[in-house]
């Protein structure tokens, strides 16, 4: 019988100390995630359980994008099984999954997520509060009414203001039209932060065997492990309307695992600084989303990017970069990023397919192998 990928991930792990991850799913496989097992001693921790077929323009039949976001669901199920905590590091379809979509994901688990009050824009707070509705419901409670509660103060600065290597950057000609963004951007967030104050929160819960608690900027331990959740980081440049995202390191013995999110990149140089500062061991870092290029992602940005990305590989002492997720939908990343793939050991950078044994999808289907 031919080996399918699913079988072939689940054979092999990168060990590195007593830590084991497993790539369960990433878009070099053709669906939407970047979803880890990590595993110490002390306990089993999935990251990111969700998954989402693939945009129009990737070149796949629209029955073959199904198949391949069923398959990665399928195997996040089954993963699931080992797992004792589960993290969600932002509310997009390719990083959580509905309860009401998979029950038994959840059953029994510590979750550690992104807080559903603050530092969260629209359609995520909408999006949080499904997901904890139907969790509550799944486990017999009666759902996010039982779960509202009065916003608390909020003391909120200007997020530029813990970006001093962004916000020092000398953009050039292109100065003039950043500050423009950057202005608009910020009162973008001001609305949000009136949001954040004035409406009403949902508070952590535990019910039926599941705890939920918010990690945003916390550390959780087990045994000699520890799980250290960022501060919230913009889902790509400053003031980026896709929201905030939590970086999540697990350490054990000395040894560091980073999952960086959808961190685009990074695109911000201080973001870089961040997981260069954690001498990380292992990093799951997601590409810039060079299939937008043109588009929401220009030619300053996406150096920007790869600068950042070529950074943390030269400078964290990482023995490994699984390099995946938004950068697997465009068949040229390798192109686009000709900087990076030229100047860091190919063995060092690499995605979670060609970990695995396997050609990027992507290529394939594009006729690029």
């Amino acid at each position: 019988m031919k080996e399918t990928v699913f079988d072939v991930k689940f054979s092999k792990a990168i060990e590195i100390g007593e830590i084991k991850v497993r790539l369960v799913w990433f878009d070099s496989l053709g669906a939407k995630s970047s979803c880890i097992l990590v595993e110490t001693p002390d306990v089993k921790v999935l990251v990111d359980p969700g998954v989402a077929e693939m945009q129009p323009s990737y070149p796949l039949s629209w029955d073959e994008k199904l198949r391949l976001r069923d398959e990665a669901f399928n195997a996040i199920l089954e993963v699931s099984k080992q797992a004792d905590v589960i993290t969600v590091s932002h509310y997009h379809y390719d990083h959580h999954t509905l309860p009401s979509e998979a029950p038994a994901l959840y059953a029994g688990k510590k979750l550690l997520i992104k807080d559903p009050n603050t530092w969260i824009n629209g359609s995520q707070w909408d999006r949080a509060r499904l997901f904890l509705d139907e969790l509550h419901r799944v486990l017999g409670g009666g759902g996010l009414e039982e779960l509202l509660i009065e916003p608390s103060s909020l003391e909120v600065k200007d997020p530029l203001s813990e970006l001093p290597l962004a916000s020092s950057k000398d953009y050039g000609d292109y100065g003039t039209r950043k500050r423009e963004l950057l202005l608009k951007g910020k009162k973008w967030f001001e609305g949000l932060v009136e949001d954040w104050r004035s409406k009403p929160w949902v508070r952590e819960f535990k019910l039926s065997g599941v705890e939920v608690y918010f990690a945003d900027g916390k550390s959780f331990h087990y045994g000699s492990t520890e799980l250290k959740f960022s501060k919230p980081l913009f889902h790509g440049l400053e003031y980026d309307k896709l929201g905030w995202v939590l970086m999540l390191t697990v350490k054990h013995q000395g040894v560091k695992v980073v999952h960086s999110s959808d961190l685009q990149g990074p695109v911000i140089e201080d973001y870089a600084e961040m997981i260069i500062a954690e001498r990380p061991d292992l990093v799951v870092l997601d590409g810039p989303p060079t299939y937008l290029f043109g588009y929401t992602l220009n030619r300053i940005n996406l150096k920007r990017a790869e600068e950042n990305a070529k950074r943390i590989a030269e400078e964290s002492g990482a023995k490994l970069i699984i390099y995946d997720h938004h950068l697997l939908r465009d068949r040229l990343y390798k192109h686009r990023l000709e900087g990076l793939y030229s100047s860091v050991s190919s063995s060092k950078l690499m995605t979670a397919a060609e970990w695995l044994g396997e050609q990027p999808l992507i290529l394939k289907v594009a006729g690029e192998v």
